[in-house]
């Protein structure tokens, strides 16, 4: 499959030389291949954010799974059946190929690329070293999804059939990967620039994204190693997002292929009428008044006699059967072309640091403070007013808020995540809030699935290094935890 994959890059590249051989005239010959290289950085990005952002449940259900939706019909998904439509062996596909194989061949391209001065140096290497930030990024999804996964040899064209990496040592060369590129970086030349369609280039911004991503790495193992945790998250602290401004967001564009992937399902391919908003997530919206349900879900008419319109939010059962008409759909803003496809956030940040401060480690300011913050920081990304009357409610308030303080930043972290389905699973299976609905399929609250089962493709054709990973995992079932899910 590699083979193939970059046999098909190459001969693209080869086929657009011979058409267009005519603008070799105006061809810079000393750096032949800086276009290309760049541009499969901006694939790899657009690759990676349609992914995190479609609701297609051939390719991401984890909307889903997070019960922020719950379909009308086609309930499959909802209900644990990964098989069906084979979301496995999507998620690899998309993640080794069109995301990691990408950004791969574009540091190989851009390091063949010659420089005649040190500026055209730091250029460059600001260029690799955020490709292996997107790659940390990439590769930390696949393991929280997953588990074990290929790593050391999952871009080498001459190992077709990889073999599989241990969860936790991925976590630690991830995080040795992040220290590297942050030591690295230097924000006094560029990077990709327009090429570049999450921070057009910023280096400072790539080096606030590492420390932010270096911090949600750290808060993720530490249920497995407090020691690597603390380490990692203190060392970062100081460098993190710091406010909205920072958030690593890719902006669509109106039309397709370039709109947001909401957007082109729900509006432009006409499937609105496929999800509903899950009750989970609305009842307990509902349930501490939050205001942010006007930017997150439509109001539906529950009146029932005089004909007097009385607006709710109303969510469809999980896992089962529901009328369109009848319950909450996405809001309008959401269903636009060019709402963004959401990668790392501040508040998602301000809350792991929450979590940190109660784990005892050293951030600098409190939990409270941190969890007061990350609210703020949420209420303010979906432009919604009056946050301290919603802190001052006693079920909000730190202080009073009900259960210890998983319960409390768990949930006030999952309805933040809303729309980052993988966010606010992962959130779930780490701090185990909010409480989630059973589906129908399901006949006990200890069934619902903790990760994806391994693609079917790799069970067939890499079946050796698949067996030795079901193995080590303690079993290729979806019930099995990852690493870092300790509890």
């Amino acid at each position: 499959m590699k083979k193939t994959y970059l046999s098909f890059i190459l001969f693209a590249v080869l086929f657009a030389a011979c058409t267009d051989k005519f603008d070799d005239f105006n061809t810079d010959k000393k750096n032949p291949v800086i276009v290309e290289g760049n541009a499969l950085f901006t694939s790899a990005q657009l690759s990676l954010a349609d992914q995190i952002s479609t609701p297609d449940f051939n390719y991401n259900i984890f909307k889903l799974w997070a019960q922020y939706w719950t379909p009308t019909i086609n309930l499959e998904e909802a209900n644990y059946d990964i098989q069906s439509r084979s979301v496995p062996d999507s998620t690899f596909k998309i993640y080794y190929l069109n995301v990691l194989e990408d950004l791969d061949e574009a540091a190989r391209l851009i390091t063949e690329e010659t420089t005649d001065n040190q500026s055209e140096e730091i250029n460059l290497q600001n260029r690799l070293y955020i490709i292996d930030l997107m790659m940390v990024y990439a590769y930390h999804h696949l393991v929280d999804i997953f588990g074990d996964i290929p790593y050391s040899e999952s871009l080498d064209p001459e190992k077709v059939m990889p073999k599989y990496d241990d969860a936790f040592t991925i976590y630690q060369d991830l995080i040795s990967m992040i220290n590297t590129a942050l030591t690295g970086l230097d924000d006094s030349e560029g990077s990709f620039g327009s090429a570049d369609i999450i921070y057009g280039g910023d280096v400072a911004a790539w080096i606030k994204f590492g420390n932010s991503l270096k911090v949600k790495l750290g808060i993720i193992i530490a249920d497995h190693d407090a020691g690597l945790a603390e380490s990692a998250i203190e060392s970062a602290v100081s460098g993190v997002f710091e406010s909205n401004n920072d958030n690593a967001l890719l902006y669509y564009l109106s039309s397709p292929p370039n709109s947001n992937p909401v957007y082109d399902m729900l509006i432009l391919d006409g499937h609105q009428n496929l999800f509903v908003i899950a009750n989970t997530i609305i009842d307990l919206m509902n349930g501490l008044g939050d205001p942010r349900r006007e930017a997150y879900f439509t109001a539906v008419d529950t009146s029932t006699e005089w004909g007097i319109e009385k607006l709710a939010y109303v969510g469809g059962i999980y896992g089962e059967t529901n009328a369109y008409d009848q319950y909450s759909h996405v809001s309008d803003p959401i269903l636009e072309a060019t709402f963004p496809g959401i990668l790392l956030t501040y508040d998602e940040i301000l809350f792991y640091l929450a979590e940190a401060a109660e784990r005892g480690f050293s951030v600098g300011q409190t939990a409270e403070e941190y969890y007061n913050a990350a609210i703020n920081a949420s209420f303010e990304f979906w432009g919604i007013s009056d946050v301290g009357s919603y802190l001052a409610k006693p079920a909000v308030a730190y202080a009073t808020a009900q259960g210890n303080w998983n319960e409390k930043i768990g949930t006030q972290a999952y309805i933040a995540m809303y729309l980052r389905g993988l966010e606010g699973y992962t959130q779930w299976r780490r701090l185990d809030f909010p409480v989630f609905n059973i589906p129908p399929a399901i006949a006990d609250y200890n069934e619902i699935p903790k990760r994806f089962t391994y693609p079917i493709s790799e069970q067939w054709y890499n079946n050796e290094n698949y067996t030795n990973a079901a193995s080590a995992v303690g079993g290729d079932e979806l019930t099995t935890r990852i690493f870092w899910d300790k509890n």
